[in-house]
């Protein structure tokens, strides 16, 4: 399984947005500082994910989330 996943920092609120086969293990690299992107920004928790079953659809719903649209949709839902 793939996921697509967002993250929020508990340092400044900000949310990440990702995709990956094994969610626990990414969610272990972002906090340790592995991450370029969010390693001045940890701590941070799963926020919210869904899962795919294939690597296209989860890294296609990262890209969603991370246009206008799907920043819209997420507002809409009250995800973020």
């Amino acid at each position: 399984m793939y996921y697509a996943y967002i993250l929020v920092s508990l340092r400044d609120g900000r949310y990440y947005y990702g995709s990956s086969g094994n969610i626990d293990k990414r969610l272990i690299h972002h906090n340790s500082g592995k991450v370029k992107s969010t390693k001045n920004r940890k701590p941070l928790k799963l926020h919210y994910s869904e899962k795919y079953s294939t690597r296209k659809e989860a890294e296609q719903r990262e890209r969603f989330f991370k246009s206008i649209d799907g920043y819209i949709w997420l507002k809409q839902k009250g995800i973020i």
